[in-house]
């Protein structure tokens, strides 16, 4: 059961409408790496899913990405602020014009629309968890574009606040793969068991600056960690 609550999670504002950044933000929206894809994406994996901890984090996250498309959309909206008429627009803000009405469309920033193949699930927890991983780190390097290409301060606050979400997301799926670690129902359990997965074929001749691989299973620093004064090490947070 889903609920629906009016306000949106961070406040979104613009300085002034600007229709063409307006096409370039639909990227979030409706694009492979945008916010609705990440909602699906971790909303779809979670159907299979038999440990109760891991598939509560993947819908409470599925759940925030819809309310961040909500926030983009928005967005979307401020900055197409004019009506449907007879304007300037560049040739990103044409699709906006003759086909949505300036809604925001589900479509990314060059008017192809949304599709069910960016979504990945392939029903194992930790090829999961690393292409949630992977979709956190591209999302942000999106919106690191998105915030170089505006002046506007309101659109930058938003992005900086989409910033940081994301990046608190890849903290907490980082944290779940760690979690399977040296499970045998997980594929993170037998990495690196033929001696064939112990070798390197230096094929970019001359020079070899890699050593033979030690295959181990993919695993993350813990986030949660602090200094302590005085001290030099990291230490878990009790």
């Amino acid at each position: 059961m889903f609920k629906h609550e009016k306000q949106l999670l961070h406040e979104v504002r613009v300085d002034q409408p600007n229709p063409a950044y307006a096409a370039m933000l639909q990227e979030q929206l409706g694009g492979p790496n945008g916010e609705l894809k990440a909602g699906l994406q971790y909303f779809a994996q979670s159907f299979r899913i038999q440990d109760q901890e891991i598939k509560d984090l993947f819908l409470d996250i599925a759940t925030e990405e819809f309310s961040h498309a909500e926030m983009v959309a928005e967005t979307i909206n401020l900055l197409n602020g004019h009506n449907v008429a007879n304007t300037a627009d560049t040739v990103g803000a044409i699709e906006a014009q003759v086909l949505g009405g300036l809604s925001p469309m589900l479509a990314n920033a060059s008017g192809a629309p949304f599709t069910a193949d960016y979504v990945n699930v392939t029903g194992d927890l930790a090829a999961d968890i690393l292409s949630n991983i992977a979709a956190e780190q591209r999302a942000k390097v999106v919106y690191e574009y998105l915030h170089r290409q505006i002046d506007d301060q309101g659109v930058r606050e938003t992005i900086d606040f989409l910033l940081n979400r994301e990046e608190a997301h890849n903290a907490l799926f980082r944290e779940a793969l760690n979690k399977l670690q040296q499970k045998p129902e997980y594929s993170t359990y037998d990495f690196g068991v033929t001696e064939d997965s112990k070798l390197y074929f230096d094929l970019s001749t001359p020079g070899r600056y890699f050593a033979d691989p030690n295959p181990t299973a993919p695993s993350f620093d813990n986030p949660r960690k602090i200094e302590k004064e005085g001290a030099q090490t990291l230490q878990p947070v009790q």
